[in-house]
C-alpha cells in the first residue's frame, strides 16, 4: 500500500510518546520537578505531534470529530476515545506528580490507557483480512513491543532497552518472514477476487481501466526486491543493532542521544516498509501476483 508520510509519522511518533507516558505512569521514569517536566513535555509533544499528523491523511480533516461516533464497530473510533482518555488521565497525573504528589493508581490507569491506544492503532491494521500481511498476531505484538521499547529507551532504562531491542529485532524478522508468505497462504487469487475461479485459472486480459484512481494511488504499490532487502537491513542496523551497541558502551549522554536518534530513524524506515510491503487484495485486479 502507498506509504503516506502522515501515517508513518503518526504511528512512529505516537508510539514513542505513548510508550514514554506509560513508563512515566508506572513510575519507571522521573516525574518530579524540572526533570519530570522535561520527560512529560517530551512524551506529550511526541504523542500530540503523532496524533495531529494522522489528521493530514483525512480527505476532510474538518470531519475528524466524526471518528468518535463509530466506537461500537470501528477500531479507529476506539483508538480516538482511548487516546483522549489516556491523555486526560496522564495530564492530570502529570499535574499532580511534578509537585511530588504521585498517585500510583492514577498512573497505572494512564499507562494502561496509553498501551490500549497503541493496541487500538495496531488493530486498525490487524483486523484487515484484505491485507494478509497485516492480518497476523505479530502486528499488535510489534506495535506494543515498539512502544514499550521506546518507553524504556527514552526513560533511560539501559539494560531493559538492550534486551527489548534484541527481542524486537527477532520479532520483526519473524513478522517479515510470515508476512512475505501471507498473501499466498491466504488463498486469495485473481480467481477468488473476481468470483471466476470455479471456471479455471483466471488471468487479466487488460487492466480494469486506463487511468489511475483512489485504489491505484492508495492500495497498489510495489517495492523492488533490491530496495526491500536494503531497507530491511537498514532497519535492523539503525533501529536495533546500533542503539544496542551504543548502550552497551560506557554510558555517555551523547552516545545515548545518538542511540535514540538511530532508533527513531530506523523506526521511520520500518513503518515505511510496514505500509509499502502490504499487499491489498484489490491489487489482484491490477496485475499483482499472490505468489
Amino acid at each position: 500500500m502507498h506509504p503516506a508520510p502522515s501515517l508513518i509519522f503518526f504511528s512512529t511518533l505516537s508510539g514513542l510518546g505513548l510508550g514514554l507516558l506509560a513508563f512515566l505512569g508506572l513510575g519507571l521514569a522521573p516525574t518530579e520537578g524540572l526533570t519530570g517536566l522535561i520527560f512529560f513535555a517530551l512524551a506529550f509533544a511526541l504523542t500530540g505531534a503523532g496524533l495531529l499528523s494522522s489528521t493530514l491523511h483525512l480527505g476532510h480533516p474538518e470531519r475528524a470529530l466524526k471518528a468518535f461516533t463509530q466506537w461500537r464497530t470501528s477500531w479507529l473510533s476506539r483508538e480516538a476515545w482511548v487516546a483522549v482518555a489516556a491523555l486526560s488521565v496522564m495530564g492530570l497525573y502529570a499535574l499532580l506528580a511534578m509537585p511530588g504528589l504521585r498517585l500510583a493508581p492514577l498512573g497505572w490507569l494512564g499507562a494502561l490507557l496509553c498501551l490500549g491506544t497503541v493496541g487500538s492503532t495496531a488493530m486498525i491494521y490487524a483486523q484487515l483480512k484484505t491485507v494478509p500481511r497485516w492480518h497476523q498476531p505479530t502486528t499488535p505484538l510489534l506495535f506494543l513491543g515498539y512502544a514499550i521499547t521506546a518507553g524504556a529507551l527514552l526513560s533511560g532504562r539501559v539494560s531493559w532497552t538492550v534486551v527489548l531491542l534484541i527481542v524486537m529485532a527477532a520479532l520483526q524478522v519473524l513478522a517479515w518472514r510470515r508476512g512475505d508468505a501471507a498473501l499466498a497462504k491466504s488463498g486469495t487469487t485473481t480467481g477468488t477476487a473476481t468470483g471466476l475461479g470455479g471456471r479455471g485459472r483466471v488471468r487479466l486480459f487488460e487492466p480494469p481501466h486506463t487511468g489511475g484512481n483512489y485504489l491505484t494511488r492508495e492500495m497498489v504499490f510495489r517495492v523492488g526486491r533490491k530496495h526491500r532487502v536494503t531497507l530491511r537491513t537498514l532497519v535492523l542496523i539503525l533501529a536495533f543493532a546500533l542503539p544496542a551497541l551504543l548502550l552497551l558502551l560506557p554510558f555517555s549522554h551523547w552516545l545515548a542521544a545518538i542511540a535514540v536518534v538511530s532508533h527513531v530513524v530506523g523506526m521511520l524506515a520500518q513503518r515505511w516498509l510496514f505500509f509499502a510491503e502490504a499487499e491489498h487484495a484489490v491489487g489482484l485486479y491490477y496485475g499483482q501476483s499472490a505468489a
